[in-house]
This record gives structure tokens, sequence and C-alpha cells, in this order.
């Protein structure tokens, strides 16, 4: 006798349907909240940098009236460019500041009047005075960048309610500023030192224009490298290399190279380029050479790939027509591929550009304040630059590190840009 109350095979089978579509629902809910969480951390993490960068791109100005006396300059000789450029320029800005303040006269009251200017500003009234030589002999009204003591205090990060002793700047410097901010000789405006100077051990006047002549430079040497070398072996490995053993170790060697700590790099660099050949150290020609070591894996495996995508029916039809093996590889073949090959190196170049370890490890990590002007030159790059300032404790350098770290994501989108534009632009269905 049947039993009545057993399930029936329809039955059963909705009941696992409604247990695999509460699996589905409950993985998707997963994945949102995966992505989600993402996207949160991401956001947080801009408005973070943002938040704590975007006043570096403001800076305190304060206006003089500077008299450009020749006198004073002991400039006798308007034809030598040494007696211009080494003139005593910190005289005039206190002689200013004296003249827009004569009522403090003891010596300690002049160290707090000075304190107010930054005291890279002779170099900046020096370079004025030399693109202006008309201007010797002459009163001129030039704004210079505050000290960043007097910066922070203009961007609200002082707290005036604590006790004179627990701030870095005193009652008589606030009172001092608040009575040129009210007359208007000193107020914030855009800090274009922070785009057109190097590496400074003042926040007011450190800029990024040296880290990224740098960055550059050293990307130039890194894609002229690293771009041909990982094309020929791609196509080598594709295209004629036979099937055997000692190709099966080249490819697995190369997969794993991709995967191998950046510092490694680095370290091959020191003892090869650095020790053994006695290269410069700290300067974009060997940083390059590392990084083009460091990028060929990630070029080469998807040059590839690229190589791989194009049909075997256009070889096929090119052979069929009678072209050689390298005219169907370098007239056919190659074109098609080309998009995706520089497609991976956009990224392989993205990626070398927000590299430090492998660059302090060749002495990129230096204090560099001239600009580079060659391949050879001494330099540092913008991610290193970043951590230089990261450990600077100087409320003025977290705010220029945080802006630096803005400018290098946003050269790092745009180049990921670039390669998803170009991936889209010249890609092709087959």
């Amino acid at each position: 006798m049947s039993n009545s109350h057993s399930p029936s095979t329809i039955e059963i089978v909705n009941r696992n349907l409604a247990v695999r579509y509460a699996r589905e629902r409950r993985f998707r809910r997963l994945g949102l909240a995966a992505v989600l969480s993402g996207f949160a951390a991401l956001i947080f993490l801009m408005v973070t940098i943002v938040g704590d960068g975007w006043r570096a791109f403001q800076q305190g100005y304060i206006e003089l009236e500077i008299n450009f006396d020749a006198e004073a300059l002991e400039i006798d000789d308007p034809a030598d460019d040494d007696q211009w450029q080494y003139a005593d320029y910190t005289s005039l800005i206190r002689s200013a500041l004296r003249e827009r303040f004569p009522a403090l006269q003891t010596r300690k009251e002049k160290k707090l009047l000075y304190s107010l200017v930054s005291p890279g500003a002779d170099y900046q009234l020096a370079n004025m005075l030399v693109e202006n030589r008309e201007w010797l002999g002459q009163v001129q009204r030039v704004r210079l960048p505050v000290d960043d003591d007097i910066d922070v205090l203009l961007k609200g990060y002082v707290d005036e309610t604590l006790p004179e002793d627990e701030r870095r700047i005193s009652n008589a410097q606030i009172e001092l500023v608040k009575g040129l901010k009210s007359s208007g000789e000193i107020a914030l405006g855009f800090n274009h030192i922070f785009f057109t100077a190097g590496d400074s051990r003042e926040p007011e006047q450190a800029g990024i224009r040296g880290a990224l002549i740098g960055s550059f430079l050293t990307l130039v040497v890194t894609l002229s490298l690293s771009f041909p070398i990982a094309v020929a072996a791609a196509i080598y490995l594709e295209e004629f290399a036979p099937r055997n053993r000692i190709t099966d170790i080249i490819e697995v060697n190369i997969n794993n190279l991709a995967a191998v700590p950046s510092i490694v790099f680095g370290l091959l660099g020191l003892a090869v380029f650095l020790n053994l050949f006695g290269m410069p150290r700290s300067v974009p020609l060997v940083g390059g050479i590392v990084l083009t070591l460091m990028t060929l894996p990630t070029i080469i495996i998807s040059s590839r790939a690229a190589l791989k995508a194009v049909p075997p029916s256009i070889r096929e039809a090119a052979l069929g027509l009678g072209a050689s093996k390298m005219q169907v590889i370098f007239h056919h073949v190659l074109p098609l591929a080309l998009p995706g090959m520089l497609t991976g190196a956009i990224i392989g170049m993205a990626q070398a550009l927000g590299e430090t370890a492998p660059l302090l490890m060749i002495g990129m990590v230096a204090f560099i304040v001239d600009i580079p002007a060659g391949f050879t030159d001494p330099a540092t790059v913008l991610p290193v630059q970043i951590f230089l300032w990261s450990d600077s404790p100087e409320r003025g350098f977290v705010e220029r590190t945080s802006a630096a770290i803005m400018v290098l994501l946003f050269f790092l989108i745009a180049m990921n840009a670039v390669a998803v534009l170009l991936r889209r632009r010249f890609e092709r269905r087959w």
C-alpha cells in the first residue's frame, strides 16, 4: 500500500529549486556587499587624502614694499651675474618689515617680525630681480611666501585657545598676522611653488617639479627599453620558439617573475648596475633600467595574449597568398596585436610609476633640491618624494604629502584610462 504522504517529484523539484534560488540570492547579496565595501573603502581613502591635501594648493603670501637699492645689494657692476645672484636679499626683506612695523624695536620683537617670512624668500626675491633687472634702484611691491607656521595659522589649523607655550606660534605673532590680514597685506593664494620648485627642508618652499621630471625621465628610459624587448620576446616565444622543455622553463620563469616582489629587482640593480658596473646612484638611467626588469614580465605576458588573440585564419590567408613567415608576422599579425600590446605597456608603465621599493635600493631616496636636466643627473621620483615627506612631522609637509598623492593618483588614473580607451578603440571582435 503506497504512502499517501510521500512528496511527489514536482514537490521535490520545487523544494530544491527554492533552496537553489535562496543560495543564489545570498551569493548575490554577498557579492554586492563586497563591491559596496570596496567602494566605500575607496571613497573613504579619497575623502581622507583630498581632505588633508587640498589646502596644499594654497599658500600664504605677504606683500612688502621692497627697495632694491644697488648700494644695499652691493651691485656695482650690473654686467656681473654673480653680484645679482649672491647679493644680500635678506637685508632687503628685513628692512621692509622694519619699515612696516617701526614700533617693534627690541631684538625679541624683531626676531618675531622676521619669522613671518619664509627663510627661503630671499632666493625668490633674487630670482625676481634677476628676471626684472630694471627694478634695480626702484621700490616694488612684491609677494613673498610666509613661514610654514604662519601658513598653518592662516589655514586655521592653530588652536588659539591653547596656552601660548603649547603652540608653535606666539600671541604676538598672531596679533601681527591679524593686523596684516585686516589690511589685506597677507592672504592665501595659489601655491605655484608646489608645481615649480624642487624639494626643500622648508614646507612652504617644497615642490614636486623635480620629482615629476625625475619620474618622467625614468619612465622614458623604462618604456624605451621594456616595450621593444618585451614585444620581441613575445613574438619569438609565440611565433618562432619550438615547443620543448627549454621554452617551457622560460615561460614558467616569465610568469614567476611577474609575481616577484619589486624590492628584489632593486637588490638586483644594486648588485649589478651599481656595484658591478659602477653606474651612478640616484639617476633616472639606472632607475629606468631597474623598472624595465620589473615591467618586462607584465608586458611580455600581455603581448603574448594579444598575439594569441589574432585568429589563425589571418596567418593562413597571408601564407596562402605567398607571404613569408616574417611578412605574415610584421605585416598582418603584429598590427592587429599592437593595440593589446600598447595596453599592456601602459599598464606596466602605470605600475612602474607607483613603485618605490626598487628605487630606494639604488639611492633615489636622496634629498635632491635641483631640478634634473638629463638622464644622468641626480633625481628622485614622485613616490619616493611622498615617502620622504611622510616622514616629516611639520603640518605643512602632511598636507603636501596628501597633495602629492593626489597628483600621483591623477597620473595613474589617466594612464589606466588611456589603456581602456585604446583597448575599446582598437579592439576587434573575431
